[in-house]
C-alpha cells in the first residue's frame, strides 16, 4: 500500500530498517539539561523507548534521583554519563528489529471504531 513509513522513529520501507536523520541529529545535537523540567522532559521522552532498552532503569537512576522531592539539582558526572548513554543508545542501534522469518510468530490484531492494535508473539 505504501513504500515506506515511520515506526518509533525509524524508517520502515523494502530496503528494511533505517534510521530517521532528523531524528537523530536532534537527538545527538541535545545539551546536558539545565534545570528539573529539562530532566522530566527528557527522561519522558526517552521513556517511550525503555522496553527496547536494556537496563534503561539502571542507567537513569542518577538522572531520576533528581526529580526527588527536596533534592538540589545537580546535573553531576554520573548524570551525564548516563545521558550520555541514553543519547547513545537512543541513536545508535536499530530500537526496533523485523521479524526473524525463520522462527514461527504469531500476530495478534484488536480494531475498534478509534485504533488498530497489533503484537507479534
Amino acid at each position: 500500500m505504501v513504500d515506506q513509513g515511520l515506526i518509533l522513529g525509524h524508517i520502515v520501507s523494502n530496503r528494511g530498517l533505517e534510521f530517521n536523520k532528523a531524528k537523530i541529529d536532534v537527538i545527538k545535537s541535545l545539551p546536558y539539561l539545565k534545570n528539573f523540567p529539562e530532566v522530566c522532559s527528557f527522561l519522558g521522552h526517552a521513556g517511550f523507548y525503555r522496553r527496547f532498552i536494556k537496563d534503561f532503569s539502571k542507567i537513569s537512576v542518577p538522572m531520576c534521583q533528581l526529580l526527588q522531592k527536596d533534592v538540589e539539582f545537580d546535573f553531576y558526572e554520573d548524570c551525564k554519563k548516563a545521558f550520555d548513554v541514553l543519547k547513545n543508545l537512543l541513536t545508535s542501534a536499530p530500537i526496533i528489529q523485523p521479524p526473524d522469518w525463520s522462527l514461527p510468530f504469531e500476530i495478534i490484531c484488536d480494531a475498534s471504531n478509534t485504533a488498530v492494535g497489533v503484537v507479534i508473539v
